[in-house]
């Protein structure tokens, strides 16, 4: 395995894995769909589907997870059964967003890798360049997975879940403009151009942004704006109902090549 890859040679959906990570895709994207995620669950997004309120659809969507893959079990379980309830979507999400670096960070990145082919490039330091950086991946990985129960499959089924609703709340659009501050945009560079007012970039596996601009300046010295195609948003802010996560303005976004914009302040 070569850790500089930005892809992998395998995923588990539609599209190959160096078409997801092309600059090519952020110009022209295509739909991506998750094997077998909306075919098991047929029911879950018809009834979705049916649904007129999107804060009811968020809450209708997390009830069922909730049953299917018994995380309103809580309550019942002894210490020794909750380690693993507890690891819910929910809390995996809510955990990214103290310390993508941690182990929370380590299993989303890894089911980004299982299920879209795109290498993590970043964790706790450059994975291409970085031996410790690869074993406290490998490490927080393995302890975050062996915590879970099942929680690729609940993150398949938010990814799905997550595009049926970009796709009705932005019914003509392609991409959103989104936000990311950075302290050292060096790192990201492949092509940087000082004439050009963009920049080619390769971005970890899976980042976050934020549809604020002015959000984005309180997590770097410098911005970029880009545009993001709406398949490789995983989540955001708004999705779920707010008593189940806090948060505004984030979303996760999918990483591979993309062209952005650096902003002045």
């Amino acid at each position: 395995m070569n850790p500089a890859a930005p892809s992998t040679s395998f995923n588990r959906c539609n599209l190959p894995p160096w078409v997801i990570a092309s600059r090519e895709y952020q110009e022209n994207p295509k739909l991506l769909e998750i094997d077998g995620a909306r075919a098991t669950d047929r029911r879950l997004f018809a009834q979705l589907a049916a649904t007129l309120g999107a804060e009811q659809r968020g809450q209708i969507f997390h009830d069922y997870l909730s049953v299917k893959f018994r995380l309103h079990e809580w309550d019942q379980h002894q210490a020794s059964a909750r380690a693993s309830l507890r690891h819910s979507y929910i809390r995996f999400l809510a955990n990214w967003g103290v310390d993508s670096n941690g182990h929370a960070g380590a299993v989303l990145k890894a089911w980004v890798e299982s299920r879209f082919g795109l290498r993590a490039t970043y964790h706790r330091g450059l994975l291409s360049s970085d031996e410790t950086a690869r074993d406290h991946y490998a490490a927080d990985r393995m302890k975050g997975t062996a915590q879970t129960m099942g929680v690729a499959m609940q993150l398949d089924l938010l990814y799905t879940f997550c595009q049926d609703e970009l796709r009705r709340r932005h019914p003509t659009r392609t991409h959103l403009a989104l936000y990311r501050g950075t302290h050292d945009p060096e790192e990201y560079a492949i092509h940087d151009d000082p004439s050009a007012d963009s920049t080619l970039v390769r971005l970890n596996n899976l980042s976050s942004f934020t549809c604020d601009r002015e959000v984005a300046w309180e997590f770097g010295s410098s911005v970029w704006e880009v545009q993001v195609p709406l398949p490789k948003i995983v989540f955001f802010s708004g999705l779920l109902p707010r008593h189940l996560l806090e948060g505004e303005s984030e979303y996760l976004v999918l990483g591979g090549e993309y062209r952005v914009k650096p902003l002045r302040y």
